[in-house]
């Protein structure tokens, strides 16, 4: 079972940058692999990108991959979501999630443990 804790949401103007991360205890950790969700108001869940602690292997979602990068930070234990170029459409709650599956993978069912979750809002 692993822990997780968001932390680094906040109001950043269009077209800046904000960097959210996620701490990770219990593990063991390269069991695991860990995503990044996010939620709107009155939206359904989507997918943002996926990383195997493992391997470092990443997966992004098309909607921003151009402009966002997953990684892990083994010495913190963090899995952090470097986001550049923000769009207002990108304002949500962000969510960490941990999959004992190991798989990198875009679908929420895959995903066992999930923090409580970091506003982003991004104003226009």
């Amino acid at each position: 079972q692993v822990q997780l804790a968001e932390s680094g949401g906040g109001l950043v103007q269009a077209g800046g940058s904000l960097r959210v991360s996620c701490a990770v205890s219990g593990g063991p950790l390269s069991e695991y692999s860990f995503g990044w969700f996010r939620r709107a108001p009155g939206k359904e869940t989507d997918f943002v990108a996926a990383i195997s602690w493992r391997s470092g292997g990443t997966y992004v979602g098309s909607p921003v991959q151009d402009r966002f990068t997953i990684s892990r930070d083994s010495a913190k234990n963090t899995i952090d979501l470097q986001m550049t170029n923000l769009k207002p459409e990108d304002s949500a709650a962000y969510y960490c999630a941990a999959s004992s599956r190991g798989v990198v993978a875009g679908l929420e069912a895959m995903y066992d443990y999930w923090g409580q979750g970091t506003q982003v809002t991004v104003s226009s």
